[in-house]
């Protein structure tokens, strides 16, 4: 057996894959000629009988195909609500995590400030109560100008008695206290929350049944009342314990989102998966798989497009729809992109990843384009090759083995990314697109790292070497 030199190897290699190449070519381009029966054309029939081609699948595997992905790319909106519920409002860290910053918002903090202040006028007479204490006062005996100059000081002491109100509900509000009493009421009524969609007249977060949505102030005016009896102001003391409830949104379809949000987070463990299973089954039963590939990760693209305008539709909907006289405009929207931004995020995400994928099966499909790409890549990569043998670089057995492992060791880096990409939460783009760029990364050194060995028998043609491997 003849023995070639590395350099001559690699560049023997090369021109096999390019005569690998123009075969398959010339192939495709070839007509299918339709077999004859044996025997037809008068034959001794003796012969071997030629090999029947493949027969192809027909266009009911096509619609078949179109169905499944059209189906999946449909329920995937409902799968990301679904799967936003079941993870945001089953866990405790993520729900407080995305509401306690309310409590540090400007807005939400003069909101508070005005209800509570509201609120205890309504139920505590501050000019009475000043007037009593006024009108004790005199009672001891004053003399008439004395008695004047109180009777004068009524309303500025009960003007003044209220903004003294004011700004104690106001620092209270804005302090860390107020933070910490926020931040632990959501953890504490996590489960309340959730039990506002099913009704549940102890949650924190009430809605009615015509379609008003309610947040309870009673723990917040308890937390005042004791703020302001810490800062002096003894009269606090005689606040009652008020059961109220602000009224911060209504709308005829709240109890129609109420039954759709129940069904939505019922669904949130096993829809996702379904959509999925029914686009990759699309792939699977049609005519061209790579085709369907792509189509099936440009319908879903289209799908979550569709999705992140209807949240920005929403935005607008939702804040018209407030009165201003329930909830400023600004406390609206802040509350709107509470809720629907990590929806949104994960819609983009999604939206990410199907791009990826249709740009992936592209470059992957047996199409002209991507196939010359594919050539220059591996040229380029037998070039660097080639450069690291001449200097005495060389992964020796370890690439030969990886060169023969290289699709299973492709599929690997497939199966890692994608399960990175599905059990990784929260899915975020930033996510998608690391994952891409470190399986491109790691495809790129295994082509580099494989050492292409090729065996030809020595019986072979003169002109083709024979390449022993020790």
């Amino acid at each position: 057996m003849a023995r070639l030199t590395n350099v001559e190897l690699l560049k023997r290699i090369e021109e096999l894959e390019a005569e690998n190449s123009a075969l398959k070519d010339e192939v495709q381009n070839q007509p299918t000629v339709p077999l004859e029966p044996l025997g037809a054309s008068g034959g001794s029939g003796g012969g071997a009988a030629p090999a029947v081609p493949k027969k192809k699948r027909g266009w009911p595997w096509t619609l078949l195909a179109t169905v499944l992905i059209v189906l999946g790319a449909v329920l995937a909106p409902v799968a990301v609500v679904s799967a936003w519920a079941k993870v945001e409002l089953t866990d405790t860290d993520r729900f407080v995590a995305a509401y306690a910053p309310l409590a540090k918002d400007p807005a939400v903090q003069a909101f508070i400030t005005d209800e509570v202040v509201t609120v205890i006028n309504q139920q505590v007479d501050v000019e009475k109560l000043t007037s009593d204490v006024v009108d004790g006062i005199t009672s001891l005996g004053t003399g008439p100008a004395a008695t004047q100059a109180l009777n004068l000081l009524k309303g500025p002491a009960a003007a003044g008695i209220q903004s003294l109100i004011r700004s104690g509900v106001s620092q209270f509000v804005a302090s860390d206290a107020f933070a910490n009493v926020w931040q632990s009421a959501l953890r504490v009524s996590h489960t309340q929350l959730v039990a506002a969609m099913q009704n549940d007249p102890n949650s924190a977060v009430k809605l009615g049944g015509d379609g008003s949505v309610g947040i309870q102030l009673g723990p917040i005016i308890d937390a005042v009342k004791s703020a302001l009896v810490d800062q002096g102001i003894g009269f606090a003391s005689q606040i009652p314990t008020i059961d109220r409830t602000i009224v911060v949104a209504q709308s005829d379809a709240l109890p129609t989102v109420q039954l759709g949000y129940g069904l939505a987070v019922a669904a949130g463990a096993w829809l996702p998966w379904i959509s999925l299973v029914l686009l990759a089954a699309g792939v699977l039963v049609a005519r061209r798989r790579s085709v369907a590939l792509i189509w099936a990760a440009v319908a879903l693209a289209l799908s979550m497009a569709l999705v992140a305008a209807a949240f920005a539709v929403g935005n607008v909907l939702f804040i018209s729809s407030v009165s201003p006289t329930l909830l400023p405009s600004g406390v609206a929207g802040l509350l709107y992109e509470t809720v629907a931004g990590a929806m949104r995020e994960t819609t983009v995400a999604v939206l990410v990843l199907a791009l990826v994928v249709a740009v992936v099966g592209w470059f992957a499909g047996p199409f002209d384009t991507p196939r010359k790409l594919r050539g220059l890549a591996s040229e380029g990569a037998n070039r660097l090759r080639r450069v690291a043998e001449r200097r005495g670089v060389t992964t020796g057995r370890v690439g030969e083995w990886m060169y023969a492992q290289r699709v299973l060791l492709r599929v690997a880096v497939a199966v890692i990314a994608s399960a990175i990409v599905i059990f990784v939460r929260p899915m975020s783009a930033g996510l998608i697109v690391w994952t891409l760029v470190l399986s491109l990364v790691v495809v790129a050194l295994l082509e580099l790292l494989q050492r292409p060995v090729i065996t030809v028998p020595a019986n072979a043609s003169a002109d083709v070497p024979v390449v022993e491997v020790e």
